[in-house]
């Protein structure tokens, strides 16, 4: 539907685009974009023909942060309230959780918890010159909904801190240069390059293997290596029991593509 505020759209081989769409306002965020949202998340991660998602936004915003219309409501409102209906009923970090490789392709303008949105994403192409802003500082708000957690992974804590103290705006090049985006490309390849990719990984990709990657990869961030290690033999134990493992192999002596099963269970 051309007037939802999340676009879906299925494209071979397996890739789901979920295109953020209220251009109008530079995609700004508001309760019903982020309930249709994570409503398509659960979708495409309950859908097996769904092997990546590819999120960017309508015109020339990613997004933009939170609507001005909502904030200024929530203002209003007796100590905030209504700022969990404003961010979907979801945790932000749900996107973490969705067992299937998320990416952002940001075009624009990317703010606030519009950051936090691309932040969440498992990998991020930047269009150059695309605009990057914690903004929080300058609204007289915190780190919200886990930027506290997640930017000082992706950049280290002094720069997580500049950005988050100053709300300075950062442009995609040295978005790259801190390791918040995984590379820039020219706005009119932007889309191209994430769907190349992501049909790198549908195509090659044990949707199995990358879930439990996934879940690897952002659980053992609070663990040690010990425990870390212990889990990953298991895993790796169970993963040489499953057909994908025997389908791997066939296929790279076969020099064909590979035919995985969906997403199994752990």
């Amino acid at each position: 539907m051309t007037d939802d505020v999340v676009l879906y759209e299925l494209r071979e081989p397996g890739i789901a685009l979920l295109t953020l769409h209220r251009p109008e306002r530079l995609n700004a965020w508001n309760g019903d974009l982020a309930t249709r949202y994570f409503e398509l998340l659960d979708q495409c991660a309950a859908d097996d023909a769904v092997k990546v998602i590819v999120v960017t936004g309508a015109g020339r915003g990613f997004c933009a942060g939170a609507d001005m219309d909502t904030l200024q409501g929530i203002g209003r409102a007796s100590g905030g309230a209504g700022a969990e209906s404003a961010a979907g009923g979801r945790p932000q970090y749900h996107t973490t959780l969705i067992p299937k490789p998320v990416i952002a392709a940001v075009n624009g303008a990317c703010a606030g918890i519009g950051m936090v949105q691309a932040l969440m994403c498992d990998v991020r192409f930047a269009a150059a010159g695309a605009k990057f802003t914690t903004a929080f500082s300058r609204r007289g708000l915190i780190a919200e909904y886990g930027m506290s957690w997640v930017l000082p992974r992706l950049v280290g804590t002094a720069r997580a801190l500049d950005l988050l103290y100053s709300g300075r705006v950062i442009l995609a090049e040295e978005a790259a240069q801190m390791g918040l985006v995984n590379e820039v490309v020219p706005p009119e390849q932007l889309v191209d390059h994430a769907f190349a990719y992501a049909a790198e990984l549908a195509q090659h990709c044990s949707p199995t293997s990358m879930a439990l990657m996934k879940r690897q990869v952002y659980g053992d961030w609070d663990r040690g290596l010990v425990p870390a290690t212990d889990d990953a033999i298991e895993l790796m134990k169970a993963s040489l029991r499953r057909p994908d493992f025997k389908e791997g192999v066939a296929s790279f002596l076969e020099k064909r593509l590979p035919t995985f099963q969906p997403v199994q269970p752990a």
